[in-house]
């Protein structure tokens, strides 16, 4: 674990809200929880349990009396965090998964850089991942972003971000609409971030703020995939000009495994298109010559492979 960089504060810092999503991984929920309860910022956190059927939320009841617990009743997957944000009060909100966590200052450090900078809608932070302690492959993506961006902004400028690794504007997120309820979970934070951008917000990489992730066992990377290329089918749809749109699903079609999950996505993808097409908004040229920047960098990205 990180220690707190030498000089910096101690104290509680009252700005940031931490919010987690959870579903069955007690044990590394518990572990994330004891490890937020250290922060010297000592944030308030939030949990959402998505339906967990192994005693989680009495587990945090037990463990961690001082955690705001909600629990929906379902899986409501990324739109968890829509629930969580409703109840926070504080300028600024860290997301993070239950298998990751932030280092002690790093929250600090993203509400000093948001205070200072009132377009910035949020910071996305290093990830390490453990237990090696070795940097995440899409690290060095973030740290070399194609985005151009303004001068005054702090460090890269990113087309989209990584939700577990993000710090968010709690205004900026909720003029944008939080994340789109029919995306549910799965590359869900492109939609949000290009939404940001059409409000001339901005986002940008942190290379001072660290998130740890110990990547969880209990997942299902299969599900994943195919939700994951149905929702950036979604958004592509969604929110690219009619030729990119074309261009991007034609790429995507050529290049994801041949095989039945992507059959299931584009299925998925192809039923949703009456939804879709009635909420379609093409975005601005501005904000679309980003967009097209940004693609052709993920095109040649080893860290964004619909595999699985």
């Amino acid at each position: 674990m990180t220690a707190t960089p030498a000089g910096a504060p101690q104290g509680p810092d009252g700005r940031v809200t931490v919010v987690v999503i959870t579903r069955d991984r007690k044990d590394e929920l518990l572990h994330t929880l004891g490890l937020l309860a250290r922060l010297p910022e000592r944030p308030r956190v939030i949990v959402v349990d998505n339906a967990s059927r192994d005693g989680s939320p009495a587990a945090v009841r037990a463990a961690h009396p001082g955690v705001t617990l909600l629990e929906p009743g379902r899986n409501t997957g990324a739109v968890g965090r829509n629930l969580a944000v409703r109840h926070v009060t504080t300028p600024y909100v860290a997301f993070c998964d239950d298998d990751s966590w932030w280092a002690p200052g790093s929250l600090r450090a993203a509400a000093d850089r948001l205070d200072a900078h009132p377009l910035l809608a949020g910071v996305v932070a290093r990830i390490v991942v453990e237990p090696d302690g070795t940097e995440d492959p899409v690290v060095e993506e973030l740290r070399t972003s194609p985005v151009p961006g303004p001068a005054w902004l702090p460090g890269p400028a990113l087309g989209s971000f990584l939700a577990a690794a993000t710090c968010l504007r709690v205004s900026a997120f909720r003029t944008a609409g939080g994340f789109h309820p029919r995306l549910w979970l799965g590359g869900e934070e492109e939609l949000l971030a290009t939404d940001l951008a059409v409000r001339g917000w901005w986002l940008s990489f942190a290379e001072e703020l660290t998130v740890h992730h110990a990547p969880s066992r209990a997942r299902d990377a299969t599900g994943r995939r195919v939700d994951g290329l149905r929702n950036t089918l979604w958004y592509t749809w969604l929110r690219r000009p009619l030729p990119a749109a074309l261009s991007r699903t034609w790429y995507l079609a050529r290049s994801v495994p041949r095989d039945a999950a992507s059959v299931r996505a584009f299925a998925r993808a192809a039923a949703g298109l009456p939804w879709v097409l009635s909420e379609r908004r093409p975005v601005p040229a501005p904000v679309e010559r980003r967009l097209t920047l940004l693609e052709e960098a993920q095109r040649a990205s080893t860290a964004r492979q619909y595999v699985g």
